[in-house]
């Protein structure tokens, strides 16, 4: 097993023509600024495993499968290195992958990953057994459970706090392997990258927005060598309890380019103050409070769906990159912090869903080759985020509608079936495409959802075949 010590950064650095990788993870971001860098020589597509749910939002220069696949292929490269040269063995033949994926991430979502990774040459087929995912959340709870041998039966309030989202669930130890989980999900858009576009925000309010889209546009690299020193200085050491703490930026060093588009107004105001932009206290913890109260107010509507259940919370683990954050973690402690719970934050919270993946892949593995019992599926139940149903005729009015199958908020155990009677439209019909749809809604609004309405999203399409065409309309099956 590798042992995780640095968690690589998602962003890639392509040539002009964006066709060609020329450094990925941390390397494409941390290359030092220079009076004479050329214009957008270091030009990156980041948050690459985001892309393609925002891809309608932002343009970016490359395909987002595309973007998707390098980033594969070159983190690859030394995982492939490593495998062959410390045990000497094949990698496609030997080697099980476990990816960890968002909650929401549906199967048609799952499916584009697998084409990327085989794409990028680490599985030999699309459909290869050696390719395995596992939600975010659920590989760290599996970590926590781990690390802290927390106690069968006690209740689990899992926190990933990333760079763009938060994701949140209440889970139930059930056994050494089996989790239960007893409330909805939740999540947001509220990670940590929020604190970074306040940061940004705060210097257009210094320097005026013009100065801050010429830099984004022509001088990427800089911007995010401007970032990266933020994160450092201030979003991973600002703990909220000292007022004094300060933090001071020479431009000249972190953007030198940035003199050259600001006006003569603000190049004033700047030279007299040597380039330095001060933050103080206040300044910096009006950066973090808009997204710590998001994140704190979605904490609070979980414990009250836990008490809901009866169920009373013991721990809350924070993970992912937000979560090395000392004022984050101050905030949730003052809050939250009880007798009757206990608060664990990982010595590296991002590599904790690592780590669980690499659990779950090792019991994963033994159930694959008949080792032992070992259990294939960590959860045992899990509470339905969407209402699935399929896309029927109306033979009454000659319409289509949509026929609720299962509903969102019901409690599905791994092996539960959810049915639904479906026939031919026609007499002497021999098959049928059935489409599978679902919808954020619960099973009250559900039932009164229709076609062309916001929020409903196709899933998959279903052949039916229906033999015996001499018994007519009466030929309704199951579909499960």
């Amino acid at each position: 097993m590798l042992d995780i010590r640095v968690v690589v950064g998602l962003a890639l650095k392509y040539d002009k023509d964006f066709i060609n990788v020329e450094s990925w993870g941390e390397s494409a971001l941390s290359i030092r600024p220079s009076r004479w860098t050329n214009v957008n020589n270091q030009y990156t597509v980041v948050k690459l495993f985001e892309l393609h749910e925002l891809k309608e939002e932002h343009n970016f220069p490359v395909d987002y499968k595309k973007a998707i696949t390098d980033y594969l292929r070159e983190i690859g490269k030394p995982i492939k290195d490593t495998v062959t040269n410390e045990w000497n063995i094949n990698f496609m033949e030997n080697v099980f992958l476990v990816i960890t994926v968002p909650d929401k991430y549906t199967q048609k979502e799952k499916a584009m990953m697998r084409e990327c990774v085989f794409n990028a040459g680490l599985i030999n087929g699309k459909y290869s057994k050696k390719l395995e995912f596992i939600t975010e959340l659920e590989a760290a709870a599996i970590y926590v459970i781990r690390e802290y041998r927390l106690d069968t039966n006690g209740t689990i309030l899992m926190i990933d706090c990333g760079e763009n989202t938060v994701e949140l669930a209440t889970i139930k130890l059930l056994n050494e392997n089996q989790l239960d989980e007893i409330t909805e999900r939740a999540g947001d858009y509220c990670g940590s990258s929020i604190v970074e576009k306040e940061f940004l925000n705060h210097l257009r309010k210094i320097l005026d927005g013009r100065p801050m889209d010429l830099l984004r546009d022509n001088y990427y690299g800089q911007m995010q060598y401007m970032i990266k020193e933020f994160c450092q200085n201030v979003k991973f050491e600002f703990t909220g309890d000292d007022l004094t703490f300060l933090y001071e930026m020479d431009l000249m060093e972190v953007s030198p380019i940035i003199a050259q588009y600001v006006s003569d107004e603000v190049n004033q105001k700047m030279e007299k103050t040597e380039w330095l932009i001060k933050f103080d206290y206040g300044t910096i913890k009006s950066l973090f409070d808009p997204v710590v109260e998001r994140i704190l107010s979605m904490i609070r509507v979980q414990f009250e769906n836990c008490n809901e259940k009866y169920s009373m919370c013991s721990t809350i683990s924070l993970i992912g990159s937000f979560g090395k954050s000392p004022y984050l973690q101050k905030r949730i402690r003052d809050e939250f912090s009880d007798p009757g719970i206990n608060i664990f934050v990982p010595e590296n919270p991002i590599a904790a869903v690592s780590r669980g993946a690499i659990s779950y892949g090792l019991m994963f593995a033994r159930f694959v080759n008949d080792i032992d019992d070992g259990l294939m599926f960590i959860i045992d139940s899990r509470m339905l985020r969407f209402t699935y149903g399929i896309k029927v005729f109306n033979l009454e009015d000659s319409t289509y509608r949509f026929h609720p199958v299962a509903f969102k908020g019901t409690i599905a155990k791994f092996n539960d079936e959810f049915t639904a009677k479906i026939g031919p439209t026609l007499p002497f019909q021999k098959s049928g495409v059935f489409e599978i749809y679902y919808i954020d809604k619960c099973k009250k609004e559900a039932k009164e959802v229709k076609f062309g309405d916001p929020g409903i999203t196709l899933l998959g399409k279903l052949k039916v075949d229906w033999p015996d065409k001499y018994f007519g309309l009466k030929r309704t099956i199951l579909l499960n």
